[in-house]
Order: structure tokens, then C-alpha cells, then sequence
């Protein structure tokens, strides 16, 4: 397993529909990274330029292939990502305010 911090612009008209379904655990059965990617995206952070950034956990190569495909691609534009030890991402994005503030910490 490899993790990641994760970089996308957010689809802004789209990003009402994202809360609501992380609201609602839409993603969390989808096998076998709806828990982790779900998890992510609820304590997502907001960078400065209003990219989303996140530490998420990948077990693809490429990384994040079936996330892309199933949810990401579809509320994300420009999405990167950079190797990252366990909790590193998460350390290096802790002073930034959260993405869905409603969800962090869920």
C-alpha cells in the first residue's frame, strides 16, 4: 500500500453534490477503497489557490486509477499526487481549513 497527497481543482458546481453523497456514506461501498477515499475527502483541506488537498491510502498503479474512474474524475479537474509516508500528507496540510468543514472529523 502507498499513500499519497492528493491535489485537484474542484468542479465548484459540483462540489454541493460531493458533500452531500460523503454525507450520505455514498461511496463507502465501493470495493475496495470507498472507506479510505470517503474518509479522505471528508477532512480534505483548502489550499490558499482553492485546490483540495488530501492524504489518501492507494493500492493502484496507477495511483488512484479506480477512484479516478468511479468518483474523483468526475468532481476533480487536475488532479496530482505526490508519494508520502503514512500521516505525512496529513501533517504538512494540518494548518489549512477544511474542505467540507460540515464533514471534518466524521
Amino acid at each position: 500500500m502507498s499513500h499519497y497527497l492528493v491535489s485537484a481543482l474542484p468542479k465548484a458546481d459540483l462540489m454541493e453534490n460531493i458533500e452531500a453523497r460523503l454525507a450520505a456514506d455514498e461511496f463507502m461501498p465501493l470495493r475496495p477503497f470507498g472507506r479510505a477515499l470517503s474518509n479522505s475527502l471528508r477532512n480534505a483541506r483548502r489550499r490558499g489557490d482553492g485546490l483540495a488537498v488530501w492524504e489518501e491510502e492507494d493500492y493502484c498503479r496507477p495511483p488512484l486509477a479506480q477512484e479516478r474512474e468511479a468518483v474523483l474524475d468526475r468532481y476533480f479537474g487536475r488532479l496530482q499526487v505526490e508519494p508520502a509516508d503514512l500521516d505525512e500528507g496529513w501533517e504538512r496540510i494540518a494548518d489549512l481549513s477544511p474542505f467540507f468543514p460540515t464533514l471534518t472529523g466524521r
